[in-house]
């Protein structure tokens, strides 16, 4: 499994990359414009990410932006449903709002933190990528 992590708290980042590394070959961006680069270039290596895990409270573009430029860049390039990346948006933001907010811009999973590692594990097995 292909991951992208996009995180800019250093202990968050660290912690995801500690449990995911587990699971599959891990990428870290600390904002929402490299994270839409690295995106990118992994679907120019034909090598797409399986899961994306977007912080949403990130500099340079935040994680909404992230999210809803990956879900455009998918339907540009016609990429099936079936084929798209997993997204959970991972965030201390946990009021109805923004949780409706990232569910219409397509992410798969919003998980509140602090991380849940057992419930992320079980989402994990849950969206079939473990």
């Amino acid at each position: 499994m292909r991951i992208l992590i996009a995180e800019d708290d250093f202990t968050s980042r660290k912690v995801l990359l500690k449990f995911l590394s587990e699971y599959g070959e891990c990428d870290v961006t600390v904002d929402g414009m490299e994270a839409i680069d690295a995106y990118l270039m992994a679907l120019e290596e034909d090598a797409p990410y399986d899961l994306v895990c977007l912080d949403v409270m990130m500099p340079v573009l935040d994680g909404y932006q992230a999210l809803k430029n990956i879900r455009d860049i998918e339907r540009e390039k016609k990429i099936p449903e079936e084929k798209t990346a997993k997204i959970i948006m991972t965030t201390a933001l946990n009021e109805e709002k923004n949780v409706k907010k990232a569910f219409e811009l397509g992410c798969t999973v919003y998980c509140a933190k602090p991380i849940d590692m057992v419930k992320l594990r079980s989402t994990l097995e849950m969206l079939g990528l473990i």
